[in-house]
């Protein structure tokens, strides 16, 4: 391999992105506004349940129950109702996500030590919102029936209430259970996998429908030089990327980098050179730049998104999508990112992922260098 020429087909690369700069623009700028949007938008949290009341009691036990949830981030109590068909239309038409029905008899039931009943009405069309809702009204009313159990003790003089068995929870690594901590690095490695595959893959094609591929083949350039000269431009502009998604990761979503910044950069930069190699790839078999970047499109962002334990808990996926998920690089640097984001976990934490993304740089790379030399001779 002649540097010469390598630094020359990088020149070359380098001037043609900033030529452009409307490519250069967006290039930079589409990462920035995709995780600006999704981070935002794209969230697992269930806090302010749209909740409507339905007390028949009208007793101080029924107010102070309505009241715990009333008081509680996790419900907005919007209203009252009067009948069953307030609830019903106020969920029909999405106002509401949960009803809660009071019967006429709770304080006298209470007060008898006998169990009252508490009927409650969730929206089950999003089974996973619905779930969460759930689990939020039966912990309030949980609450409130050891509140009231505590206190009949109490005027009966008997000893305090002990509860058989306690659970102290301690959540490690995202304490506050902030979905966002958890979307947003792995939203940065979605965003790097998808702007440098897409980028490159439209490069080698350019060449063949501009008629510039001629040219090339008329100098001394190898397939070696031809790919790490393609590569250089583009890996500065996906670092770019990188460097940016991060930045704002940190100072606009208050993500924690609780790892050392600098250990970012071995698998950032392995993932950026399987990315860009995978590209090139894409765009030497295709040859017309509309089919490299549907192939870019197919083989990148799907995958990303849906098989890389961005959003979507691999361990819940049938066995046969979680044996796929295993060959899927975006898995790998995901884990890695959140690792060290949230765990503060070192380079020796993360071996296993980075083993991977240098198996998968090596294989695409070779076999990028291989195809172009196919199509060049």
């Amino acid at each position: 391999m002649n540097l010469r020429r390598t630094r020359a087909m990088a020149r070359k690369e380098f001037l043609h992105v900033l030529r452009d700069p409307r490519s250069l623009g967006g290039a930079l700028a589409l990462p920035l506004m995709m995780l600006m949007l999704f981070g935002y938008a794209l969230t697992l949290d269930v806090d302010r349940v749209p909740t409507l009341v339905k007390d028949d009691d009208r007793t101080p036990q029924s107010r102070e129950l309505i009241a715990r949830f009333d008081g509680s981030r996790f419900f907005n109590v919007i209203g009252t109702a009067v009948s069953y068909a307030d609830i019903e239309s106020a969920i029909d038409s999405g106002r509401a996500l949960a009803g809660i029905a009071i019967q006429h008899g709770f304080a006298r039931d209470l007060m008898a030590g006998k169990t009252a009943r508490v009927q409650v009405i969730i929206d089950g069309s999003d089974s996973n919102t619905a779930n969460i809702a759930r689990g939020y009204i039966e912990s309030t009313i949980a609450d409130y029936s050891r509140t009231v159990r505590q206190e009949a003790l109490d005027r009966r003089g008997a000893a305090g209430l002990r509860v058989p068995v306690e659970a102290r929870l301690r959540v490690m690594y995202n304490s506050e259970l902030k979905s966002r901590n958890y979307i947003v690095p792995g939203l940065i490695a979605v965003m790097v996998a998808i702007i440098t595959a897409l980028i490159t893959s439209l490069t080698i094609a350019r060449e063949w429908e501009t008629g510039t591929m001629e040219q090339l083949l008329s100098t001394p350039v190898r397939p070696l030089e031809f790919v790490l000269g393609k590569m250089s431009a583009y890996f500065a502009l996906g670092l770019a990327d990188a460097i940016i998604s991060v930045a704002v990761g940190i100072a606009v979503f208050g993500v924690p980098l609780r790892g050392h910044a600098l250990h970012l950069l071995p698998p950032v930069f392995l993932f950026l050179f399987g990315s860009l190699s995978w590209g090139l790839m894409v765009s030497a078999i295709a040859r017309r730049q509309v089919l490299a970047y549907q192939l870019a499109m197919i083989s990148t962002v799907l995958p990303a998104f849906m098989l890389s334990g961005f959003v979507f808990s691999i361990e819940n996926m049938p066995p046969a999508i979680q044996a796929v998920t295993y060959i899927v690089p975006a898995r790998y640097f995901t884990a890695a990112l959140k690792g060290i984001f949230l765990k503060g976990a070192g380079l020796p934490s993360i071996a296993g992922e980075l083993a991977f993304l240098v198996v998968y740089a090596a294989v695409v790379f070779l076999v990028t260098v291989r195809k172009v030399r196919q199509r060049v001779a």
